[in-house]
């Protein structure tokens, strides 16, 4: 076993073989296939790849990662999300957004996916079924995405993101970017959107705060 994988306290990581095999401080060509050729990708015209920084380690904290009493998560009332119940808290955005609805689908309990506790874990699939379902409810929606990604916060937190139906220039992974860059709804079309996911929810049980 390598001693630099696991490095002395103090002392710092060494790269892992891929990111050593990457070309740092390079600029990488676009190729002819990738996501800028793609019909859903938002921009067209002369890009470029940013040139790759070198790798940071150990990497920084993510937000909450020393535990509850770090997280803001934790600390915001409930009255500040959509809906809540015994174990789940949902909250939207904090502004409008480019499409019908951007939620966040998280545990009460200060858990990332890997520590997850088994009940959770088993009460997570149905939870973003009866999501999916709430934001079904309005009008013109195809298809809602479901994202991980969890680089900036430790407290789980799963991304739904509705595509408007017949936009099927939307589809795919794209679907976020476009959200950035379309016209933002109506601040009342927002609020209301927010209102009747959350009366959604609450008809299976929980508390609306909309």
């Amino acid at each position: 076993m390598r001693d630099d994988l696991h490095p002395a306290p103090g002392q710092t990581p060494a790269p892992s073989a891929y990111v050593s095999r990457l070309p740092i401080g390079e600029r990488i060509e676009l190729a002819e296939g990738t996501i800028a050729s793609w019909g859903n990708f938002p921009f067209e015209g002369d890009l470029r790849v940013k040139i790759l920084q070198p790798p940071v380690l150990p990497e920084p904290p993510r937000h909450g990662e020393d535990g509850p009493g770090s997280c803001g998560q934790c600390a915001r009332p409930d009255g500040e999300f959509l809906w809540t119940d015994e174990h789940w808290r949902l909250t939207g955005m904090a502004e409008p957004t480019g499409v019908p609805a951007v939620l966040l689908l998280q545990p009460r309990a200060h858990h990332d996916l890997l520590d997850l506790p088994p009940e959770l874990s088993a009460g997570l699939g149905p939870m973003l079924q009866r999501v999916e379902k709430a934001v079904l409810s309005l009008d013109g929606i195809a298809r809602v995405h479901v994202s991980k990604w969890g680089d900036g916060a430790a407290h789980l937190h799963l991304w739904l993101t509705a595509r408007p139906e017949g936009m099927v220039q939307l589809r795919g992974t794209c679907l976020a970017i476009w959200d950035d860059v379309l016209p933002r709804l109506p601040e009342e079309e927002w609020r209301e959107n927010g209102r009747r996911i959350a009366a959604a929810m609450a008809a299976g049980g929980g508390t609306a705060h909309v």
